[in-house]
């Protein structure tokens, strides 16, 4: 696809795809007064759906990074190819427009990291706990994954999974044992959470 302006200072460039399967915006433009500088372009979205509208069969992914000058031009091209990443990641399926300057949490930010990676990271981080087709493994991984969502608190994931306090505490030793990482430690708590969200989702069985 040939550079060609939009909306008089705006540059459409086509980003390591075929076709129209996957583009990066940039926003040229300077930021109006009152407006973040980390905001999409308006009419953005308009050129999206017109893009989207000429392929209806197809899963369209877009990805925009923001330039405030020339000079930023690189920048905002490689922040457009990660949220672009992003799209491709969590909507597969379904066309979708990212920006990068809605990448805000830890969650969305690892969607624009390239599926190999993720996974390799996840598999390293949880060890065997990482191939959980065993009831025992599926456990502490659910464990885990609630005393995370319950900020380290023993009550309140007993409470979450219906299991007495004790019982959480051998599970947590035993995440410990098999990961390696010690769950006092903020560090290794933001490791393991890291980890879970790189994890490969399985389909579920019928």
């Amino acid at each position: 696809m040939k550079r060609r302006p939009v909306a008089s200072r705006r540059a459409l460039a086509k980003a390591g795809a075929t076709g129209l399967k996957g583009l990066s915006l940039i926003d040229l433009a300077p930021a109006p007064a009152g407006r973040p500088a980390t905001a999409a372009a308006p009419d953005l979205p308009a050129v999206w759906a017109l893009l989207s509208d000429a392929e209806p069969a197809v899963a369209l992914h877009g990805g925009t990074g923001r330039a405030d000058s020339a000079e930023g031009l690189n920048g905002a091209l490689a922040q457009a190819r990660y949220a672009l990443a992003s799209a491709r990641t969590t909507s597969p399926d379904t066309s979708a427009l990212i920006d990068a300057a809605s990448l805000t949490g830890l969650g969305t930010l690892l969607t624009g990291i390239p599926a190999e990676v993720r996974t390799a990271f996840s598999r390293t981080v949880l060890g065997p706990l990482f191939e959980a087709d065993n009831a025992s493994f599926a456990a502490l991984l659910e464990t885990l994954e609630i005393f995370l969502a319950c900020d380290g608190s023993w009550s309140r994931t007993a409470e979450a999974l219906h299991l007495h306090v004790n019982t959480v505490h051998y599970r947590v030793q035993r995440v410990e044992h098999f990961t390696g990482r010690d769950l006092s430690s903020l560090y290794d708590r933001l490791d393991l959470r890291a980890a879970l969200l790189c994890r490969p989702r399985r389909p579920a069985r019928p």
